[in-house]
Protein backbone atom coordinates (compact mmCIF):
# COMPACT_ATOMS: atom_id res chain seq x y z
CA UNK A 1 0.00 0.00 0.00
CA UNK A 2 2.96 2.75 0.96
CA UNK A 3 4.71 1.88 -1.92
CA UNK A 4 1.51 2.17 -4.29
CA UNK A 5 0.86 5.61 -2.79
CA UNK A 6 4.04 6.40 -3.64
CA UNK A 7 3.76 5.04 -7.40
CA UNK A 8 0.91 7.24 -7.53
CA UNK A 9 1.43 10.34 -6.25
CA UNK A 10 5.30 10.87 -6.28
CA UNK A 11 6.66 10.49 -10.56
CA UNK A 12 10.28 10.77 -10.01
CA UNK A 13 10.33 8.97 -6.38
CA UNK A 14 14.07 8.37 -6.71
CA UNK A 15 14.96 11.69 -6.96
CA UNK A 16 15.56 12.42 -3.57
CA UNK A 17 17.77 15.11 -3.35
CA UNK A 18 15.47 17.15 -5.45
CA UNK A 19 13.52 19.45 -3.42
CA UNK A 20 10.27 19.25 -5.06
CA UNK A 21 10.28 15.82 -4.83
CA UNK A 22 11.29 15.49 -1.23
CA UNK A 23 8.30 18.21 -1.08
CA UNK A 24 5.85 15.93 -2.28
CA UNK A 25 7.07 12.99 -0.03
CA UNK A 26 6.27 15.35 3.02
CA UNK A 27 3.20 16.43 1.50
CA UNK A 28 1.82 12.58 0.27
CA UNK A 29 2.50 11.82 4.24
CA UNK A 30 1.40 14.81 6.29
CA UNK A 31 -2.19 14.12 3.56
CA UNK A 32 -2.10 10.76 4.09
CA UNK A 33 -1.88 11.46 8.00
CA UNK A 34 -5.04 14.03 8.44
CA UNK A 35 -7.05 11.76 6.60
CA UNK A 36 -6.97 8.80 8.46
CA UNK A 37 -6.38 10.49 11.90
CA UNK A 38 -9.35 12.51 11.00
CA UNK A 39 -11.81 9.31 10.24
CA UNK A 40 -10.26 8.02 12.77
CA UNK A 41 -11.21 10.12 15.33
CA UNK A 42 -14.63 10.66 14.22
CA UNK A 43 -14.96 6.92 14.70
CA UNK A 44 -13.46 6.91 17.88
CA UNK A 45 -15.46 9.71 19.39
CA UNK A 46 -18.45 8.15 18.42
CA UNK A 47 -17.75 5.14 19.70
CA UNK A 48 -17.06 6.88 23.65
CA UNK A 49 -19.78 8.59 23.41
CA UNK A 50 -22.18 6.16 22.85
CA UNK A 51 -20.29 3.78 25.27
CA UNK A 52 -19.72 6.16 27.71
CA UNK A 53 -15.75 5.38 27.75
CA UNK A 54 -13.51 8.22 28.78
CA UNK A 55 -10.43 5.96 27.62
CA UNK A 56 -11.95 5.86 24.12
CA UNK A 57 -13.03 9.78 24.14
CA UNK A 58 -9.18 10.31 25.26
CA UNK A 59 -7.89 8.19 22.23
CA UNK A 60 -10.20 9.97 19.87
CA UNK A 61 -8.86 13.50 20.96
CA UNK A 62 -5.28 12.10 20.52
CA UNK A 63 -6.63 11.46 16.94
CA UNK A 64 -7.63 14.89 16.41
CA UNK A 65 -4.13 15.93 17.93
CA UNK A 66 -2.40 13.57 15.13
CA UNK A 67 -4.48 15.19 12.58
CA UNK A 68 -3.54 18.59 13.79
CA UNK A 69 -0.10 17.75 13.95
CA UNK A 70 0.09 16.92 10.13
CA UNK A 71 -1.27 19.89 9.05
CA UNK A 72 1.31 21.60 10.90
CA UNK A 73 4.01 19.49 9.53
CA UNK A 74 2.75 19.85 5.89
CA UNK A 75 2.89 23.65 6.44
CA UNK A 76 6.49 23.31 7.99
CA UNK A 77 7.55 21.32 4.59
CA UNK A 78 5.83 23.80 2.40
CA UNK A 79 7.46 27.04 4.54
CA UNK A 80 11.09 24.94 3.99
CA UNK A 81 10.99 25.02 0.94
CA UNK A 82 11.39 28.41 0.24
CA UNK A 83 14.09 29.77 -1.84
CA UNK A 84 17.19 31.74 0.02
CA UNK A 85 16.79 35.36 0.24
CA UNK A 86 18.90 37.88 1.52
CA UNK A 87 17.94 37.28 5.65
CA UNK A 88 18.85 33.39 5.29
CA UNK A 89 21.05 32.90 2.78
CA UNK A 90 21.68 29.34 3.98
CA UNK A 91 17.52 28.76 3.09
CA UNK A 92 14.61 28.08 5.41
CA UNK A 93 15.36 24.17 6.00
CA UNK A 94 15.60 23.66 9.27
CA UNK A 95 11.21 25.57 8.96
CA UNK A 96 10.60 21.24 9.35
CA UNK A 97 12.75 20.98 12.95
CA UNK A 98 10.52 24.04 14.50
CA UNK A 99 6.95 22.55 12.36
CA UNK A 100 8.75 18.83 14.18
CA UNK A 101 8.62 20.95 17.90
CA UNK A 102 5.51 22.60 17.00
CA UNK A 103 3.75 19.40 16.45
CA UNK A 104 5.72 18.19 19.93
CA UNK A 105 4.03 20.77 22.16
CA UNK A 106 0.41 19.64 20.47
CA UNK A 107 1.28 16.31 21.84
CA UNK A 108 2.03 17.43 25.31
CA UNK A 109 -0.52 19.39 25.81
CA UNK A 110 -3.34 16.67 24.80
CA UNK A 111 -1.45 14.76 27.14
CA UNK A 112 -2.00 17.00 30.28
CA UNK A 113 -5.84 17.67 28.97
CA UNK A 114 -6.15 13.90 29.18
CA UNK A 115 -4.29 13.87 32.74
CA UNK A 116 -6.52 15.63 33.76
CA UNK A 117 -10.18 14.12 32.18
CA UNK A 118 -8.33 10.70 33.67
CA UNK A 119 -8.30 11.80 37.23
CA UNK A 120 -11.74 12.94 36.72
CA UNK A 121 -12.71 9.61 35.71
CA UNK A 122 -10.89 7.84 38.56
CA UNK A 123 -12.69 10.14 41.23
CA UNK A 124 -16.31 9.35 39.89
CA UNK A 125 -15.59 6.32 38.14
CA UNK A 126 -18.77 4.12 35.71
CA UNK A 127 -19.16 1.27 33.95
CA UNK A 128 -18.96 1.79 29.96
CA UNK A 129 -21.51 0.13 27.02
CA UNK A 130 -19.18 -1.97 25.24
CA UNK A 131 -20.75 -4.52 22.88
CA UNK A 132 -18.94 -6.06 20.07
CA UNK A 133 -18.99 -3.64 17.33
CA UNK A 134 -16.98 -1.78 19.74
CA UNK A 135 -14.18 -3.90 20.38
CA UNK A 136 -14.11 -5.06 16.61
CA UNK A 137 -13.57 -1.13 15.85
CA UNK A 138 -10.88 -0.84 18.29
CA UNK A 139 -8.86 -3.66 17.07
CA UNK A 140 -9.46 -1.72 13.50
CA UNK A 141 -8.08 1.04 14.98
CA UNK A 142 -4.71 -0.21 16.00
CA UNK A 143 -4.19 -1.98 13.18
CA UNK A 144 -4.46 1.31 10.76
CA UNK A 145 -2.63 3.26 12.90
CA UNK A 146 0.40 0.04 12.58
CA UNK A 147 -0.28 0.69 8.67
CA UNK A 148 0.50 4.44 9.23
CA UNK A 149 3.73 3.84 11.72
CA UNK A 150 5.20 1.97 8.80
CA UNK A 151 3.94 3.84 6.12
CA UNK A 152 5.73 7.36 8.36
CA UNK A 153 9.03 5.38 8.70
CA UNK A 154 9.54 4.58 5.63
CA UNK A 155 8.80 7.84 4.31
CA UNK A 156 10.94 9.44 7.05
CA UNK A 157 13.93 6.60 5.96
CA UNK A 158 13.77 7.56 2.21
CA UNK A 159 13.99 11.53 2.66
CA UNK A 160 15.81 11.76 6.07
CA UNK A 161 13.26 13.23 7.80
CA UNK A 162 12.49 14.33 11.60
CA UNK A 163 9.70 15.84 11.65
CA UNK A 164 7.84 12.87 9.89
CA UNK A 165 10.10 9.81 12.21
CA UNK A 166 8.42 12.03 15.04
CA UNK A 167 5.28 11.29 13.58
CA UNK A 168 5.49 7.70 13.00
CA UNK A 169 6.87 6.84 16.68
CA UNK A 170 3.67 8.71 17.87
CA UNK A 171 1.62 6.90 15.62
CA UNK A 172 3.16 3.26 17.37
CA UNK A 173 2.35 5.14 20.76
CA UNK A 174 -0.79 5.88 19.14
CA UNK A 175 -1.24 2.03 18.60
CA UNK A 176 -0.17 0.86 21.96
CA UNK A 177 -2.97 3.70 23.74
CA UNK A 178 -5.52 1.82 21.39
CA UNK A 179 -4.39 -1.55 22.71
CA UNK A 180 -4.71 -0.29 26.39
CA UNK A 181 -8.34 1.50 25.38
CA UNK A 182 -9.42 -2.25 23.87
CA UNK A 183 -7.76 -4.06 26.77
CA UNK A 184 -10.12 -1.81 29.12
CA UNK A 185 -12.99 -2.43 27.18
CA UNK A 186 -12.76 -5.44 27.08
CA UNK A 187 -12.26 -5.94 31.19
CA UNK A 188 -15.41 -3.45 31.33
CA UNK A 189 -17.62 -5.67 29.09
CA UNK A 190 -16.13 -9.21 30.71
CA UNK A 191 -15.36 -8.57 34.26
CA UNK A 192 -17.64 -5.71 34.75
CA UNK A 193 -15.24 -3.30 36.41
CA UNK A 194 -14.31 0.09 35.36
CA UNK A 195 -10.60 0.49 34.88
CA UNK A 196 -11.55 3.26 32.25
CA UNK A 197 -9.86 6.47 34.15
CA UNK A 198 -6.96 4.52 34.82
CA UNK A 199 -6.02 3.26 31.49
CA UNK A 200 -6.89 6.76 30.45
CA UNK A 201 -4.18 7.65 33.05
CA UNK A 202 -1.62 5.37 31.48
CA UNK A 203 -2.37 6.67 27.96
CA UNK A 204 -2.01 10.44 29.02
CA UNK A 205 1.53 9.55 30.73
CA UNK A 206 2.27 7.36 27.78
CA UNK A 207 1.44 10.64 25.34
CA UNK A 208 3.59 12.89 27.62
CA UNK A 209 6.38 10.90 27.47
CA UNK A 210 6.30 10.64 23.99
CA UNK A 211 6.08 13.86 23.81
CA UNK A 212 8.98 15.20 25.84
CA UNK A 213 11.38 12.85 23.93
CA UNK A 214 10.43 13.83 20.48
CA UNK A 215 10.86 17.29 21.96
CA UNK A 216 14.06 17.15 23.29
CA UNK A 217 15.18 15.11 20.06
CA UNK A 218 14.20 18.25 18.21
CA UNK A 219 15.93 20.76 20.66
CA UNK A 220 18.79 18.87 20.44
CA UNK A 221 19.05 18.96 16.70
CA UNK A 222 18.10 22.83 16.90
CA UNK A 223 20.35 23.79 19.51
CA UNK A 224 23.30 21.95 17.40
CA UNK A 225 23.83 18.17 18.24
CA UNK A 226 26.44 16.03 17.35
CA UNK A 227 26.44 14.91 13.56
CA UNK A 228 25.49 11.25 13.08
CA UNK A 229 28.63 9.08 13.34
CA UNK A 230 28.16 7.26 10.39
CA UNK A 231 28.03 10.47 8.40
CA UNK A 232 31.77 11.15 9.79
CA UNK A 233 32.91 8.11 8.72
CA UNK A 234 31.89 8.03 5.22
CA UNK A 235 33.57 11.50 4.82
CA UNK A 236 36.67 10.15 6.40
CA UNK A 237 36.52 7.25 4.26
CA UNK A 238 36.00 9.25 0.96
CA UNK A 239 38.71 11.60 1.58
CA UNK A 240 41.03 8.98 2.08
CA UNK A 241 40.81 7.59 -1.42
CA UNK A 242 42.41 10.72 -2.67
CA UNK A 243 46.24 11.08 -3.80
CA UNK A 244 48.23 12.79 -1.75
CA UNK A 245 45.28 13.25 1.65
CA UNK A 246 47.01 11.72 4.64
CA UNK A 247 44.55 12.35 7.06
CA UNK A 248 41.58 15.16 7.83
CA UNK A 249 40.51 16.47 11.62
CA UNK A 250 38.79 19.45 12.83
CA UNK A 251 35.65 18.30 11.26
CA UNK A 252 32.25 20.21 11.83
CA UNK A 253 29.25 19.94 10.33
CA UNK A 254 25.71 22.36 10.35
CA UNK A 255 22.56 21.47 10.10
CA UNK A 256 20.93 23.70 8.12
CA UNK A 257 18.04 21.20 7.62
CA UNK A 258 17.48 18.14 5.88
CA UNK A 259 19.74 18.32 2.23
CA UNK A 260 21.54 21.19 3.75
CA UNK A 261 24.21 20.57 5.46
CA UNK A 262 27.68 22.49 6.08
CA UNK A 263 31.18 20.67 6.24
CA UNK A 264 34.32 21.85 6.76
CA UNK A 265 37.63 19.84 7.79
CA UNK A 266 40.98 20.00 7.90
CA UNK A 267 42.87 18.19 5.17
CA UNK A 268 46.72 16.44 5.76
CA UNK A 269 49.01 16.97 2.58
CA UNK A 270 52.87 16.38 2.32
CA UNK A 271 54.90 19.33 2.54
CA UNK A 272 56.80 18.99 -0.03
CA UNK A 273 53.70 18.31 -2.26
CA UNK A 274 53.17 20.64 -5.32
CA UNK A 275 51.10 23.40 -4.14
CA UNK A 276 49.17 23.74 -7.15
CA UNK A 277 48.04 20.42 -7.75
CA UNK A 278 47.19 19.50 -3.99
CA UNK A 279 45.07 22.62 -4.44
CA UNK A 280 43.38 20.96 -7.61
CA UNK A 281 42.53 18.16 -5.73
CA UNK A 282 41.23 19.47 -2.96
CA UNK A 283 38.90 21.52 -5.01
CA UNK A 284 37.50 18.41 -6.81
CA UNK A 285 37.51 17.08 -3.30
CA UNK A 286 34.59 19.51 -2.52
CA UNK A 287 32.71 18.93 -6.08
CA UNK A 288 32.89 15.52 -5.04
CA UNK A 289 31.64 15.14 -1.39
CA UNK A 290 28.53 17.62 -2.52
CA UNK A 291 27.45 14.81 -5.47
CA UNK A 292 27.78 12.15 -3.41
CA UNK A 293 26.77 13.76 -0.10
CA UNK A 294 24.87 16.25 -0.96
CA UNK A 295 26.07 19.17 1.15
CA UNK A 296 28.47 22.19 0.69
CA UNK A 297 32.27 21.20 2.35
CA UNK A 298 34.66 23.90 2.68
CA UNK A 299 38.49 22.05 3.28
CA UNK A 300 41.43 23.30 4.83
CA UNK A 301 44.77 22.71 3.63
CA UNK A 302 47.47 21.54 6.13
CA UNK A 303 50.92 20.76 5.64
CA UNK A 304 52.48 17.61 7.28
CA UNK A 305 55.95 16.33 7.07
CA UNK A 306 55.96 12.75 6.22
CA UNK A 307 59.52 11.89 5.09
CA UNK A 308 61.47 13.29 8.35
CA UNK A 309 62.92 10.46 10.53
CA UNK A 310 62.93 12.60 13.82
CA UNK A 311 59.83 14.15 13.22
CA UNK A 312 57.85 10.91 12.06
CA UNK A 313 59.19 9.07 15.27
CA UNK A 314 58.40 11.59 17.90
CA UNK A 315 54.92 11.65 15.77
CA UNK A 316 54.27 8.07 16.99
CA UNK A 317 55.79 8.66 20.48
CA UNK A 318 53.50 11.38 20.88
CA UNK A 319 50.69 9.76 19.75
CA UNK A 320 51.70 7.01 21.99
CA UNK A 321 52.35 9.09 25.08
CA UNK A 322 48.25 10.94 24.53
CA UNK A 323 46.94 7.20 23.79
CA UNK A 324 48.17 5.90 27.09
CA UNK A 325 46.58 9.02 28.96
CA UNK A 326 43.51 7.64 27.34
CA UNK A 327 42.92 6.06 24.48
CA UNK A 328 39.83 8.58 23.18
CA UNK A 329 42.69 11.64 23.38
CA UNK A 330 44.18 11.90 19.34
CA UNK A 331 46.07 14.23 18.31
CA UNK A 332 47.00 16.21 15.01
CA UNK A 333 48.82 19.70 13.33
CA UNK A 334 52.51 18.21 14.87
CA UNK A 335 55.51 20.04 13.52
CA UNK A 336 58.62 20.49 15.27
CA UNK A 337 60.83 23.70 15.27
CA UNK A 338 64.86 23.01 16.09
CA UNK A 339 66.04 26.36 18.21
CA UNK A 340 69.45 24.46 18.88
CA UNK A 341 69.13 23.85 22.69
CA UNK A 342 65.20 24.02 22.63
CA UNK A 343 63.24 22.03 20.26
CA UNK A 344 59.89 22.37 20.23
CA UNK A 345 57.07 20.02 19.42
CA UNK A 346 53.70 21.92 18.61
CA UNK A 347 50.60 19.86 18.23
CA UNK A 348 46.71 19.94 18.48
CA UNK A 349 45.36 17.81 21.32
CA UNK A 350 41.21 17.03 20.48
CA UNK A 351 39.87 15.75 23.98
CA UNK A 352 36.00 14.29 23.16
CA UNK A 353 33.22 17.09 24.93
CA UNK A 354 32.12 14.16 27.56
CA UNK A 355 35.81 13.62 29.37
CA UNK A 356 35.50 15.36 32.40
CA UNK A 357 39.24 16.12 33.27
CA UNK A 358 41.24 18.89 34.11
CA UNK A 359 43.01 20.21 30.73
CA UNK A 360 45.99 22.17 32.25
CA UNK A 361 46.83 18.66 34.49
CA UNK A 362 46.63 16.63 31.13
CA UNK A 363 48.63 19.16 28.98
CA UNK A 364 51.31 19.47 31.77
CA UNK A 365 51.31 15.80 32.25
CA UNK A 366 51.64 15.47 28.37
CA UNK A 367 54.51 18.15 28.79
CA UNK A 368 56.75 16.13 31.26
CA UNK A 369 56.43 13.02 29.64
CA UNK A 370 57.65 14.45 26.51
CA UNK A 371 60.59 16.71 28.10
CA UNK A 372 61.91 13.08 30.19
CA UNK A 373 62.27 11.46 26.57
CA UNK A 374 64.57 14.23 25.76
CA UNK A 375 65.40 17.30 28.10
CA UNK A 376 65.42 19.27 24.93
CA UNK A 377 61.99 18.75 24.00
CA UNK A 378 59.41 21.07 24.45
CA UNK A 379 55.53 20.45 23.98
CA UNK A 380 53.48 23.50 22.76
CA UNK A 381 50.42 21.82 22.60
CA UNK A 382 46.97 23.61 22.12
CA UNK A 383 44.11 21.86 23.87
CA UNK A 384 40.01 21.65 22.09
CA UNK A 385 37.47 19.76 22.40
CA UNK A 386 35.93 17.02 19.34
CA UNK A 387 33.45 18.58 17.26
CA UNK A 388 32.07 15.08 16.58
Amino acid sequence: MTNLLIKIFIKDKDNINDKNVREKYGMLSSITGIIINILLSVFKLIIGIIANSMSIISDALNNVSDAGSSIVTAIGFKMSQKKVDADHPWGHGRMEYISAFIVDILIILVGFELLQGSVEKILNPTIPSINNITIILLVVAILVKLWLFIFYRKIAKTINSAAIKGTAYDSISDSISTLAVLISAIVAKFAGVSIDGYVSLLVSIFILITGFRATKEIIDILLGSKPDPEFVRDIEEFAKGYETIAGIHDIMVHDYGPGRKIVSFHAEVPANSDICKAHDIIDQMEQDIFDKFSCITTIHMDPIVVDNKEINEMRDYTEKVVKEMNEKFSIHDFRMTDGGERINLIFDLVIPTDEKINIEETVKEIQNRIHTKNSNYYAVIKAEYSYI
